[in-house]
């Protein structure tokens, strides 16, 4: 099982949200660098990071942090947030991210995610965000009207490599994941899973684990923020 802790950028900070509410926003003293180093340090070996600025604006706005936290900490990065063209991916990729996630962008335009998973092979992430068993957009403004599993039936073979599915109803508020629709997800997709969204203790983490074998991992936001999970205890869990 592969533990992505997650950093959340926003204006240079780490910050987590509520629901993808950019209103609803709880900002931390540590800074980005700082997060992922801690991460490193505690044994940590992949992190997933979302610009949330880059959501906002579709340019790879802090990239210069991205490619810092690559250099210094030597993790398996995968980022995400307003990716929306070929440049941008390239930009990523050229400061040695693991895996570019692709989200609105892709749902809203098939063939971008076709080609891009041509020409990047196996640095695809697709992320699919849900709310109620239908994708959102956009930052989660926009309902998509498009069922997460008919989607998925569509784009199956387009060759992504890894799928992070998030229920936006659970994101940020610590109700645990949605298991049971990942688990459906991940029964239906061609590429390994990462669950995501709603994290509360390290129980949800042993869950997970014996949830589906196409599972490759999950992510842990807020809970390690607000000290719900200690990080000694979570890298415990790493492919026990």
């Amino acid at each position: 099982m592969k533990i992505f802790p997650a950093i959340d950028i926003k204006d240079k900070k780490c910050v987590r949200l509520i629901k993808g509410d950019f209103d609803n926003k709880t900002e931390y003293a540590v800074s980005p660098i700082d997060q992922a180093g801690k991460y490193k340090d505690h044994g940590f070996k992949n992190l997933h990071i979302v610009d949330l600025d880059g959501a906002l604006t579709g340019e790879t706005v802090n990239l210069d942090i991205i490619q810092e936290i690559v250099s210094k900490f030597d993790l398996k990065i995968e980022i995400g947030g307003g990716i929306r063209n070929f440049e941008s991916i390239q930009k990523y990729t050229d400061v040695g991210v693991e895996k570019v996630i692709l989200g609105s962008a892709a749902i809203k335009d098939k063939n971008f995610l076709k080609e891009a998973c041509q020409k990047f092979p196996n640095k695809i992430a697709l992320g699919l965000d849900a709310k109620d068993g239908y994708l959102s957009v956009s930052g989660w403004k926009e309902n998509s009207n498009q069922l997460t599993l008919d989607f998925l039936k569509e784009v199956n073979d387009y060759g992504a490599s890894r799928l992070i599915y998030t229920d936006i109803n659970r994101d940020g508020t610590k109700q645990s994941p949605n298991f049971e629709e990942t688990a459906k997800v991940a029964n239906k997709s061609n590429c390994p899973v990462i669950i995501s969204g709603g994290v509360s203790s390290i129980n949800d983490i042993k869950k997970a684990k014996n949830l589906n074998k196409n599972i490759e991992g999950i992510i842990v936001g807020k809970a390690i923020y607000d000290g719900d999970i200690k990080l000694d205890e979570l890298v415990k869990e790493i492919d026990a």
